[in-house]
């Protein structure tokens, strides 16, 4: 049996995952950017100082990136109080981890550690084999050319070749590049035709250098833009009222997609109906993969009351990530039904709007009798307040003590005030979620929330989450 410090530790943990799940520093609809930062700070803290290893396994569950690289800076600057197997151990989840981030995200880190004058042997070899497992590094180069040179000066590297070093340091120096990329980007500054063989972002100052109208440009760099950038492009001329690149749905995340429906107008998304439900529903099936149809009779209690409106910064992202799960649980289940706290019956049409009867909504959900409910809202429940927590009360504890039904909460905003995020009653599990993708492990995780398991089997589960990684990462390299 689990020990009270062990139960403590457990929850300690739990804790700080749904942290790291859910907030990335920035304004929620409910806690300022001031507020989180400082509730997440403490919380970083906390968990090195007190549990440093379990603080380094968190890096093998699906955290946000934020987070994970806030997680790799503060192993490296503490690296003097890490015993050997210790740093062994970080180093390996450090890698594994790095090669997972966007690139724009890592040369960010190496900067951040280069301004904190974290300069030790460990981190330079991380820099370095990071460096070299870099696809095209000349792509880099004219993407990225600021992070890039930080990260060679502060590791002390070589670069891979004399000419790429010049770019980097000293790029219109040379008359001409060997290598075509970098030759097009000398090329730039002075032919208006060579700006649009370069990465989207590169293109995009040199348009602005030559006086290029905006419309012409974005028309003919179209086809170097990734889908991310399109559909960024897209969402802020909705907002502007103009047109832009049309996107191309397939093969969008699933989160990332439904956030796109979302910044749709309703007349928009009534237009293209037939191919918005298409993407979804596709984007659902290859997430759900071969767990599709096998997770028997499931309803969704989701919330898109008003303050599923997120924030300036994070416009929407409640919303969105409840839309996302909608797609995702009607494909993971045999038969599903999904209840929208408004009463909406057509999921592409939801809006913010409204109080949050969260209550009342699960009594409608227990009484279709699934063998799971799954609840996504953010856990201000307010029309009536309290209802929602002893309606799962009673359930629980009177109406199905032998757990016919599993039901599991998550929540998709980190509450700065409770360091955690809202829960909606003790008897039910709540794990944070980010994205709907992560929702099979977060189902997956939410057992610990429930108090009947421990550290022990907590541990266990981030050891082999860990491994699992690692070995993923070992057989990548490999090919």
């Amino acid at each position: 049996m689990d020990s009270y410090g062990d139960l403590i530790a457990a929850d300690d943990v739990l804790l700080f995952v749904n942290a790291a799940i859910t907030s990335t520093g920035q304004c929620e609809f409910h806690s300022d950017e001031g507020e989180q930062w400082l509730s997440l700070d403490f919380l970083h803290a906390y968990m090195l100082g007190n549990y440093r290893d379990l603080y380094a396994a968190v890096l093998a569950l699906d955290i946000n990136d934020h987070n994970a690289a806030l997680v790799i800076r503060h192993l490296l600057e503490t690296a003097g109080e890490a015993t050997a197997d210790q740093r062994r151990s970080e180093g390996r989840l450090i890698a594994c981890r790095l090669a997972t981030l966007p690139p724009q995200r890592v040369y960010g880190l190496f900067g951040a550690l280069r301004r904190a004058g974290v300069n030790n042997r460990r981190t330079r070899a991380i820099m370095r084999d990071w460096l070299s497992t870099r696809p095209d590094l000349a792509f880099d180069a004219v993407k990225y050319r600021s992070g890039l040179k930080r990260a060679l000066r502060h590791a002390h590297l070589v670069p891979a070749t004399e000419e790429l070093g010049t770019f980097v340091f000293a790029p219109l120096t040379r008359k001409h590049y060997a290598t075509p990329l970098l030759e097009t980007w000398r090329r730039a500054h002075y032919e208006q035709a060579a700006l649009y063989e370069l990465p989207y972002t590169a293109a995009e100052g040199f348009a602005a250098k030559h006086g290029i109208p905006r419309d012409v440009f974005l028309e003919r760099i179209a086809p170097r833009m990734t889908r991310q950038e399109t559909l960024r492009l897209q969402e802020s001329a909705h907002k502007r009222g103009a047109t832009a690149v049309r996107a191309d749905l397939a093969g969008m995340p699933l989160t990332r997609l439904a956030t796109y429906v979302l910044s749709l107008s309703v007349e928009d998304r009534l237009r293209q109906r037939a191919e918005l439900t298409r993407a979804l529903e596709s984007a659902a099936d290859r997430v759900a993969g071969s767990h599709r149809r096998s997770w028997g009779k499931v309803t969704a209690v989701l919330d898109d009351s008003f303050s599923t409106f997120g924030s300036v910064h994070k416009r929407r992202r409640p919303l969105a990530v409840a839309l996302a799960c909608h797609y995702l649980l009607a494909a993971l289940a045999d038969d599903y039904t999904g209840l929208w706290t408004s009463g909406r019956t057509d999921a592409l049409l939801t809006r913010p709007h409204g109080p949050t009867p969260l209550g009342r909504r699960i009594l409608d959900a227990l009484d279709i009798a699934p063998s799971r409910l799954v609840i996504v809202s953010d856990g201000w429940d307010n029309a009536p307040p309290g209802l929602a927590a002893e309606v799962l009360r009673i359930w629980r504890t009177r109406l199905d003590p032998e757990r016919r039904t599993s039901v599991v909460h998550l929540n998709p905003v980190y509450d700065a005030a409770d360091f955690d995020v809202r829960r909606l009653s003790p008897t039910v599990p709540t794990a944070g979620i980010r994205d709907a993708e992560d929702l099979p492990a977060l189902v997956e995780l939410a057992q610990f929330a429930e108090g009947r398991t421990g550290l022990a089997e907590l541990t266990t589960y981030l050891d082999t989450r860990a491994a699992r990684m690692t070995g993923d990462h070992d057989q990548e390299r490999a090919r």
